[in-house]
């Protein structure tokens, strides 16, 4: 057994990647978070551990089929086009977390409509988790030594390796570390989505917490867009396709949730829900 920056080595060429570690701890961290919620709402704490199965299965699908449909310009527009096998190789890397995202969403819903159970409500519960989940995620981004910013000389810049910088920044060592800068910002998200769910509760309605979450990581993710070096673009276009669907999702949410309040405002809870005391 060997070990390195990425993983480790298992029986031959069979590696168990740190990546993969993170993001799995980053599931069961939101999960707890949401099973600690979901008394408070009124919902049966338990049913958390039959979502996340949807959710794990939804959001890798969905990061798998975003990154192919918007593959990074260092791989080129066309690469899973010429190389169909090499979509289903996904111990090779290429997750999308928009993708992600909309995927656990969809499984989600379906699931809960499947169990007849309030969307809206179970997203409120969830919404802080998923910030949790994405901040440690980006750990992952560091050990795999990708998805970093421009080249830079303060402080708290990262070291990359010669074999992982980009053909045009080969002469560049140190650069923005954009996983930390969105990890810091999702747990503070975290923090601030837990504090209104429970300082402002009287005042919130269903669904409030999640659309809050669909205007504050886009807002994150458009700003670590900003410095990225390898962003997905729109076909053959120097649209960032991350960044403006993003920007598109803050706007939605955002508008939603003013629109919302201003028509009417006040709770919009069950009878029989009560606040949530703690998280």
């Amino acid at each position: 057994m060997t070990i390195d920056r990425t993983g480790i080595l298992l029986f031959g060429s069979f590696k168990i990647f740190f990546y993969g570690i993170i993001i799995m701890l980053g599931v069961v961290l939101a999960s707890y978070l949401a099973y600690r919620r979901a008394a408070r709402y009124g919902q049966d704490p338990e049913r958390v551990w039959d979502m996340v199965t949807w959710a794990v299965i939804g959001g890798v699908i969905g990061a798998r089929l975003w990154h192919v449909l918007t593959p990074p310009p260092s791989l080129g527009t066309f690469y899973y086009i010429e190389h169909p096998l090499a979509i289903f190789d996904i111990r090779n890397g290429g997750l999308g977390i928009v993708g992600a995202i909309a995927g656990g969403a969809l499984a989600v819903y379906i699931y809960l409509r499947r169990s007849k159970l309030s969307f809206f409500t179970w997203t409120d519960i969830i919404a802080p988790g998923l910030l949790l989940a994405q901040g440690l995620g980006r750990w992952g981004n560091f050990l795999n030594q990708e998805l970093y910013g421009a080249p830079t000389n303060l402080p708290w810049a990262i070291y990359i390796d010669e074999a992982h910088r980009l053909p045009a920044f080969a002469d560049q060592a140190y650069y923005h570390p954009t996983f930390l800068y969105e990890s810091l910002l999702n747990f503070i998200g975290m923090g601030l989505l837990l504090w209104i769910s429970v300082r402002f509760f009287d005042k919130l309605q269903k669904g409030d917490v999640f659309l809050m979450y669909l205007v504050y990581y886009p807002l994150v993710r458009t700003f670590t867009e900003i410095l990225r070096l390898d962003s997905s673009t729109l076909g053959t276009t120097t649209i960032n396709v991350n960044q403006a669907l993003m920007v598109v999702i803050a706007v939605l949410a955002g508008g939603i949730l003013l629109f919302r309040h201003l028509r009417k405002p006040g709770p919009a809870a069950e009878p029989e829900e009560t606040p949530p005391a703690e998280v």
